[in-house]
C-alpha cells in the first residue's frame, strides 16, 4: 500500500535509502533532512515495513524533483518503484507541476516511465544548491532526465 510518509516511517525510510547510498547507488540521507523533508515523502509499507520510498520536493514554479527512490532489494522488479514514481508524478500534476525531473544513476528504469535525457545544466541552478553538500561534487556521474507533465 502506498501512503504519504508519517513520522514513524522516517527511521525506516533512512535505513533504507542509506543501505543503496552505502553502494554509492544514491545519496544518504540525514535523519534531519529526512524530518524537514517529511511531507514530500511517500511510502509502500507491507506489514507495517517500509519496504519502498519516493519523495517528490517542488523546485521552482513549473518543477518538481523525484528524488531517494528506493526499493528493498528482495522486493524490487514488482512495479513498487513504478507505483511510487507514478503516485509523484499524480501529485505534482495535482499541485499544478509542468515539468518533473530525476538525477539518477538508473536513466533506463526512469526512461520507461516516460523520462527523457537532458544536459545536467538544462536545469535551474537552484537544484544544485544540494549537490553542494555532496562528496561526490563536482564530480557526480548522476544522469537528468525529465518528463513534460
Amino acid at each position: 500500500m502506498i501512503r504519504k510518509a508519517k513520522i514513524e516511517d522516517i527511521k525506516q525510510i533512512q535505513k533504507l535509502i542509506n543501505a543503496f547510498a552505502k553502494q554509492d547507488l544514491m545519496l544518504a540521507r540525514s535523519l534531519n533532512e529526512l524530518y524537514e523533508n517529511l511531507r514530500d515523502f511517500w511510502v509502500y509499507v507491507e506489514a507495517k515495513k517500509v519496504i519502498g520510498c519516493a519523495a517528490l520536493h517542488i523546485s521552482w514554479d513549473d518543477l518538481a524533483e523525484i528524488k531517494s527512490l528506493a526499493v528493498a532489494k528482495n522486493k524490487q522488479r514488482k512495479g513498487i518503484g513504478k507505483e511510487l514514481v507514478l503516485t509523484c508524478l499524480n501529485e505534482a500534476k495535482e499541485m499544478g507541476v509542468k515539468r518533473a525531473f530525476v538525477l539518477t544513476y538508473k536513466p533506463d528504469f526512469f526512461k520507461r516511465l516516460g523520462f527523457k535525457r537532458i544536459k545536467n545544466a538544462e536545469l535551474p541552478h537552484k537544484i544544485w544548491v544540494e549537490c553542494i553538500k555532496c562528496c561526490k561534487f563536482p564530480n557526480c556521474q548522476e544522469i537528468a532526465l525529465l518528463k513534460l507533465l
